[in-house]
C-alpha cells in the first residue's frame, strides 16, 4: 500500500460520499422521508453497479489495481451505506417501529443481493 495509492481511493471516497448525499435527498425529495428510501436506493444501486464494475474490472480488465481501488473500495465504498443503513436500523428498533426495521433489514439484504447478481449476471453477458 502506497501513500498515492491511499490518496487515490481518499479522492474516489470523496466523490462517491458527494454522489451518495445527492442520491439519497433526491430520492427522498421523491418519496418523502416515511421510510429509509435514500438509504435502500443507494444501497442496491451501489450493489449493483459493484457487480458490474467487479466483472468489468477484476474478470476482463487490465485495469491496474489502483484504479480498481479508486472505483470499488473509495468511489463505491463511500457511496454504498451499510453503517448508514445500521445506525437508521437501529433507531427504528430503538424506537419500537420493529416493523419498519425488519422490512428494511429484508428489503436491504435482499435487493442489494440481487442488485450484486444482476450487475454480474449483466457484466458477463457484455
Amino acid at each position: 500500500m502506497t501513500l498515492n495509492q491511499l490518496a487515490l481511493i481518499a479522492f474516489g471516497g470523496a466523490i462517491g460520499a458527494v454522489l451518495r448525499f445527492v442520491a439519497s435527498n433526491a430520492v427522498h425529495q421523491m418519496l418523502g422521508r416515511g421510510f429509509l428510501y435514500g438509504t435502500l436506493t443507494v444501497n442496491v444501486l451501489g450493489s449493483f453497479i459493484m457487480g458490474l464494475l467487479y466483472i468489468a474490472l477484476v474478470e476482463r480488465s487490465g485495469l491496474s489495481e489502483q484504479w480498481r481501488a479508486v472505483l470499488i473500495v473509495g468511489l463505491l465504498g463511500a457511496f454504498t451505506t451499510f453503517s448508514t443503513f445500521s445506525i437508521e436500523t437501529f433507531l427504528l428498533i430503538e424506537n419500537k417501529e420493529l416493523t419498519k426495521a425488519m422490512l428494511n433489514i429484508v428489503l436491504s439484504v435482499g435487493l442489494c443481493l440481487g442488485g450484486t447478481w444482476l450487475g454480474i449476471m449483466i457484466g458477463r453477458s457484455l
